[in-house]
């Protein structure tokens, strides 16, 4: 669109179904590559990926011509897919239902990516079930427990 100019850096955070640590460190480069590829595809900008076995964080320049619920979708559908015919798990990888989505200020972006892609390191102090409540109050995120993820203590 001529003359439109947008900055909105957009956080994603979604979990492996059941919370299980499917998402072992052999493969996680290749599925990240695979991710910032159907993110490339989509118009986006990647700015970071990461995450742990459970979970994971993705930091993008949004594009003001795409809905992000449409993206999300477009990455989890995709990506499980790319799991599956990979076989990296026995069984059938999904990804559990909805997502979370923060924005973020440009004075803002360094320590995003620098939390994004130390995620590991970050979750050796904080589960990502403290890491997300804290996440939704902080940006005063409105929930009810009954939809949020599924958690396993």
């Amino acid at each position: 669109m001529a003359n439109t100019y947008s900055q909105m850096y957009i956080q994603i955070i979604f979990s492996v179904k059941g919370r299980v640590n499917l998402i072992r460190k052999e493969f996680r480069d290749e599925l990240y590559k695979y991710i910032a590829g159907i993110i490339k595809n989509e118009k986006q900008k990647l700015l970071a990926i990461g995450g742990t076995g459970d979970h994971i964080h993705i930091f993008i320049s949004l594009n003001p011509d795409k809905k992000l619920a449409d993206l999300v979708r477009v990455i989890k559908s995709n990506s499980s897919k790319f799991i599956n015919e990979k076989k990296y798990i026995r069984g059938k990888f999904n990804w559990q239902e909805g997502y979370g989505a923060f924005s973020y200020a440009h004075s803002q972006k360094e320590t995003v990516i620098n939390y994004v892609l130390n995620q590991e390191k970050h979750h050796a102090k904080k589960t990502f079930k403290e890491e997300y409540y804290k996440l939704l109050k902080l940006f005063e995120i409105g929930f009810d427990e009954k939809y949020l993820f599924d958690w396993i203590d």
